[in-house]
């Protein structure tokens, strides 16, 4: 059975305990829809232009922004690439919402073969792989890495599931996602697609364990920006059978958890900056609104005159603006038109 080597040393016990700060600091905070949309948007393309840049895509980000937001009409296989990706982020994100999806082989046969659909041949897509490979090192040209046969591949896999479930109420959840990301790769399952698979999968993971940052977070930038190191902290040399009773996870985990925090730092200084802009700044007119709505239950036109002096094309502009951000919804129609909280 699988059982992983690590230790927790000083650096992982403290990077966790930063994440968990970090994650409180924000949980403890309020943004409005508008702000976590502008947030949603931005994670989703940097996520899409991060994934496949570590894999070798050469589209620069404002290419991918452009891709995103409209579609090719003849679509090239690196433009490919990132609508395959940010399809597999939308459809992951209601999944996670959903609540209704066990994380198991399936689901992550499911995602490589929504990111690689189109790329490789049909047989191979959402399919383990059923041929030997081998990781080649770009810089030097040469094999580094001999991962396992085709062979133990599902035996591999399952073990590493039923490690996950039988651990998750056990072992931090920071620890058990960083484990499953490297173990993944070490095992290298399917033919192509195995880098992305393995960081939608851990995003996955860490949602369904609680840290689900999932429409906002973007871990695959912190390894984009020094692609070498990451291949350096979560790949392997050489041939799996000899070296697999050596591999200790505890560099990787010091490594995976500093790049939650960078992006964890990113998501709450971009909340706190959105949040702050002139757009989405509230007066004190917008703040009468949202006590009265609190105490209410609801607020109309009329009552709003009796708090403000405010013309009534102004007053419509007051709603207007709390509706863009996501703050109240409007209900009714013509006079009998009224506004309450958004649930």
């Amino acid at each position: 059975m699988f059982e992983p080597k690590y230790a927790i040393s000083n650096r992982l016990l403290a990077n966790i305990k930063r994440i968990t700060e970090i994650i409180a600091d924000l949980n403890s905070r309020s943004f409005s829809g508008v702000v976590l949309a502008e947030l949603e948007k931005r994670a989703r393309e940097i996520s899409a232009f991060s994934s496949t840049s570590i894999e070798g895509n050469p589209l620069p980000l404002t290419d991918v922004k452009r891709i995103l937001k409209n579609r090719p009409e003849h679509v090239r296989d690196s433009e490919k690439e990132v609508l395959n990706y940010n399809k597999a982020l939308v459809e992951l994100n209601n999944l996670i919402e959903q609540e209704t999806r066990d994380f198991d082989l399936p689901l992550i046969l499911n995602i490589q073969k929504t990111i690689t659909q189109d790329l490789i041949e049909d047989y191979r897509c959402g399919r383990l792989r059923e041929e030997s490979v081998f990781v080649n090192d770009p810089r030097l040209r040469q094999v580094a890495y001999l991962p396992p046969e085709h062979s133990e591949v599902r035996e591999l896999m399952g073990e590493l599931l039923v490690y996950i479930k039988q651990n998750k109420n056990i072992v931090d959840p920071l620890i058990l996602a960083g484990i499953f990301h490297k173990q993944f790769v070490i095992i290298h399952p399917f033919i192509d697609g195995n880098g992305r698979t393995a960081r939608l999968a851990t995003k996955v993971l860490l949602a369904k364990m609680g840290l689900n940052t999932f429409n906002l977070f973007s871990f695959e930038n912190y390894y984009n920006q020094n692609i070498s190191k990451y291949f350096q902290e979560v790949g392997l040399l050489g041939n799996y059978y000899d070296i697999k009773d050596q591999i200790d996870f505890t560099s990787w985990l010091e490594y995976f958890t500093d790049g939650i925090i960078d992006e964890l730092l990113r998501v709450e200084k971009g909340l706190i900056q959105q949040a702050s802009s002139p757009e989405k700044e509230l007066k004190n007119h917008h703040r009468k609104i949202i006590d009265y709505i609190t105490e209410h239950g609801y607020i109309s036109d009329r009552d709003y005159t009796k708090l403000t002096d405010r013309a009534k094309p102004t007053r419509n502009l007051d709603f207007r603006k709390l509706i863009d951000l996501g703050i109240i919804e409007k209900m009714g129609k013509g006079k009998a038109t009224y506004y309450k909280l958004k649930s």
